[in-house]
């Protein structure tokens, strides 16, 4: 009876059978093959042809000394620190005197160690010289300069960095073609393993352009740090690198080539799945929520509040977050929408956030007011002096991080501490020094630092390696320059940074 049953059952459902097999085949052939595309975009991206012709090669600032920080000769900005695929962005260039320029767009990246290639030429375009702008309000420079090109950013542009080269078109006469970048980034929506932070926030705090104007100084006010009645625009070119070395490649770029360059090329070479984003696209938790590691990476010190919060919350929610920057979230910059109502197109500081304060001078009542305790998502915190340069010494050579470094306690990786870092960590549960030991403030006075990691819900981890300098321990691309950090400088290429990196990342990747 069951036989016979099961016989005219299965006779007279063929059809559904053979359309279950077809779905379970899709679903089980077909629907992961879809998922692994978008992990291997990065890697198919990096097999495409790059080229060793973006740098800058004539560059000529508006000083002849080392103060100088403008191009005038060609300069300009973007209308917007992140684009997405499908959106417009709009650049706006000023050439000093009038002359014809070209845009050559470059996506960042390994391709075979070349560092970039080339998505598109633009021009030539007419230039013509922009106004300064003046002073104004809260001591703003802010320009309004006239559109001179405007890019649909194609669907096939993947996440990235994106450095724009313009190179003024020789006249007969032979006039140098004067050349200076702008730097923008594509982001995407994604579900990537890993979400890297550009911190253009900081960028643009330290940008001097167009004459000693930045969120610290003025040229009657130099270097007030507590100063909170200013504002600084990211509608502005990005003057020349001013800090602790001279770097000519940095002249429109931001800080990019000089600190989180080398991390972007280093994974890229090692084919993880990884998109990019701005500090201004962490104002919510969506996008990293997406991914199974966050990073913060090089010099990340002026965060809005609304991104600490974002970072807190997707680290208590699963996602592995790596701290691979020194002085983060030092500083609480609110965003304001530019005089276009551009959204998050000016920064100001409002106050430090709370572990900067503790024994700090000038007094912390000179600030609007006090943010939370960095530590509790860093796992440690900005101590004054906040900077200075040493070694990171290994403390805890048990610990999975080390797995194959071969490192023992007391171990030196020599001059990867600086220019900025973090120490006194809160007591957090299950919080671990892994390497810790005495930075030189002013090369004499001694600071001491902790690198940390603490477990977090749902099997994730929190990592900060207490260092400005972690990506020039991976590798050292084309374009990047090497530092120095009162008196001690990295070695560059650490196979020990590489393997501590590849631990944290695959740990994190692979849960």
């Amino acid at each position: 009876m069951n036989r016979i049953f099961c016989t005219r059952y299965f006779r007279g459902r063929s059809d559904s059978i053979i359309l279950w097999i077809a779905i379970v085949f899709l679903v089980t052939i077909l629907a992961p093959a879809e998922l692994y595309a978008g992990r291997n975009l990065i890697r198919r991206e990096n097999k495409k042809a790059g080229t060793s012709d973006w740098q800058l090669t004539y560059v000529r600032l508006d000083k002849a000394d080392r103060t100088g920080t403008r191009s005038p000769g060609i300069e300009g900005y973007c209308s917007r620190q992140s684009v997405a695929a499908g959106e417009s962005i709009e650049f706006f260039v000023s050439t000093e005197p009038a002359c014809n320029f070209t845009l050559e767009i470059f996506r960042m990246g390994y391709y075979g160690g070349l560092g970039a290639r080339l998505m598109k030429t633009l021009g030539p375009l007419t230039g013509k010289t922009q106004a300064l702008p003046p002073v104004g309000p809260r001591r703003i420079r802010e320009c309004r300069w006239e559109s001179s090109a405007k890019l649909l950013i194609p669907a096939d542009w993947p996440s990235g960095v994106y450095l724009g080269r313009l190179s003024r078109v020789p006249n007969p006469d032979g006039t140098m073609p004067w050349q200076s970048y702008v730097v923008f980034i594509v982001k995407d929506d994604r579900p990537a393993d890993i979400l890297l932070q550009c911190p253009d926030n900081t960028w643009q705090a330290y940008n001097r352009w167009p004459d000693e104007y930045s969120l610290y100084i003025d040229p009657g006010n130099k270097f007030a740090w507590c100063n909170t009645n200013v504002d600084v625009s990211f509608n502005r070119p990005y003057g020349k690198y001013v800090q602790i070395y001279e770097n000519p490649q940095s002249v429109g770029s931001g800080e990019f080539l000089c600190f989180e360059f080398p991390l972007c090329y280093w994974l890229e070479q090692n084919g993880y799945d990884v998109s990019y984003c701005s500090n201004s696209d962490m104002l919510t938790p969506d996008r990293a929520a997406k991914c199974k590691a966050f990073i913060s990476v090089g010099h990340d010190e002026y965060w809005d509040l609304r991104q600490y919060e974002s970072v807190l919350k997707i680290s208590r929610s699963g996602t592995c977050v790596l701290f691979l920057s020194g002085n983060s979230i030092c500083y609480v910059t609110p965003f304001r929408p530019g005089p276009d109502g551009c959204p998050n197109r000016i920064i100001s500081r409002k106050g430090p956030y709370q572990g900067l304060t503790m024994g700090a001078e000038p007094p912390t009542n000179k600030f609007e007011y006090v943010g939370p305790d960095e530590g509790l998502l860093l796992g440690a915190r900005n101590i004054l002096p906040v900077n200075g340069g040493g070694d990171w010494v290994c403390t805890k050579p048990e610990h999975w991080i080390f797995a194959g470094t071969g490192m023992k306690k007391g171990d030196r990786i020599r001059g990867l501490v600086g220019w900025e870092f973090h120490g006194d960590p809160p007591p957090i549960k299950g919080l671990e020094v892994v390497a810790e030991g005495i930075a030189l403030h002013g090369g004499t006075r001694p600071v001491p630092y902790q690198a940390t990691i603490y477990p977090t819900e749902k099997g994730g981890f929190v990592f900060n390696a207490s260092t400005i300098f972690w990506s020039t321990g991976l590798s050292t691309p084309p374009g990047h320059m090497p530092l120095w950090s009162h008196n001690t400088r990295p070695n560059g290429p650490d196979p020990r940074v590489q393997q501590i990196t590849h631990n944290l990342l695959r740990r994190a990747i692979k849960r």
